[in-house]
């Protein structure tokens, strides 16, 4: 079998370029494999490491190879970038992917199991419904306005809206057949909402982990489940503020000579955890005077110095730190910090 030290992989739809190193002094085996013969010539191989750019077929990919007994490691595509040489193609590209793997300071991305990709297809294609959802309510609300049929913001006002929309006399026939379509169509999207969830409650029940973070204040199932498919192994990250500074929920620096510049927060990493962790700690603000606890008490002493808004992205932050610590110690949250008065 051939032995090579590392290899690194440029994945596509239907070729893959294939970079493998025999040794450290550069010398090196290319290949531009087809799908259905990328499999065969890793079984042909000794067990190595085989690095690849994180995407969407990464993981399914690297689960097979490691099944083989190679050991696949994830770069993100953004630390692959500066390996890169003059010219851009998928040989250069399977280089810089070797290049970028052998560094020492350089950071992985876990390979995700299939229950997990499952568990976060379900937030994805849910997140998907929402956003179709809002769209046509928009578009209804759009619709209607230009005939005077208005109503107060909100989702909840929608079936306000289709009644007003109903027994308007003034309206056309044809408008009101269109309504009946809009009808229709959010229906059917609120029954997939529906299922959606009761997939991603179910998979939340079976996750002890999951069980266990949804005790956060402000952390409800559907956080909980989306945290603990995207994070299977807390302790990649060193401390929970690497985790907040993940989500991007940390100050953008921008220090030099010694003098700290920080601005907003980067809003690097999951957007999707990000925006729910602040949803949850924008509820926490709402009742935050029908508690008592340290935490508590570190809200009220912060919003007396600063906005609400950053208030909240202050406590997204904190959340985020929380639920690394119990992920990692596996303590259950103390009520005592948060408690009703």
């Amino acid at each position: 079998m051939k032995k090579f030290i590392r290899i690194g992989v440029d994945l596509a739809k239907n070729y893959f370029q294939v970079h493998a190193l025999e040794g450290d002094d550069g010398r090196c085996v290319t290949r531009k494999l087809r799908r259905q013969d990328f499999l065969a010539f890793f079984s042909q191989i000794e067990p190595c490491f085989v690095g690849m750019e994180a995407c969407g077929s990464s993981h399914y990919w690297a689960r097979e190879l490691m099944a083989m007994g190679h050991e696949a490691r994830l770069v993100p595509p953004i630390y692959v970038k500066p390996y890169v040489k003059r010219g851009k193609n998928d040989a250069a590209d399977a280089a810089a992917i070797c290049e970028a793997m052998s560094r020492p300071g350089m950071r992985f991305v876990p390979v995700k199991s299939a229950e997990n990709q499952a568990a976060l297809a379900l937030h994805k294609t849910r997140d998907l419904l929402v956003k179709q959802r809002t769209m046509n309510v928009n578009s209804l609300r759009g619709l209607l306005s230009e005939f005077g049929v208005v109503v107060a913001k909100g989702i909840g006002r929608v079936e306000d809206l289709i009644e007003k929309a109903k027994d308007d006399a003034t309206l056309p026939e044809a408008v009101k057949d269109l309504v009946k379509t809009y009808v229709e169509v959010l229906n059917a999207i609120e029954t997939q909402i529906a299922a959606l969830g009761d997939g991603i409650e179910k998979a939340h029940a079976q996750s002890e982990q999951s069980r266990l973070i949804a005790q956060v204040p402000g952390v409800g199932k559907i956080a909980a489940s989306v945290i603990i498919a995207t994070i299977p192994d807390p302790h990649i990250f060193k401390t929970g503020r690497d985790l907040a500074a993940w989500l991007g929920l940390t100050p953008r620096q921008n220090s030099s000579g010694g003098k700290e510049k920080l601005g907003a927060i980067t809003k690097k990493g999951n957007a999707y955890i990000r925006r729910l962790l602040v949803l949850g700690a924008t509820s926490l603000l709402r009742v935050v005077g029908k508690r008592q606890g340290a935490l508590r008490d570190w809200i009220v002493a912060l919003s007396t110095r600063k906005p609400a808004r950053l208030v909240t992205v202050a406590l997204a932050n904190k959340l985020a730190r929380i639920i690394w610590a119990m992920m990692t110690n596996g303590e259950t949250f103390r009520v005592e910090t948060f408690a009703k008065a």
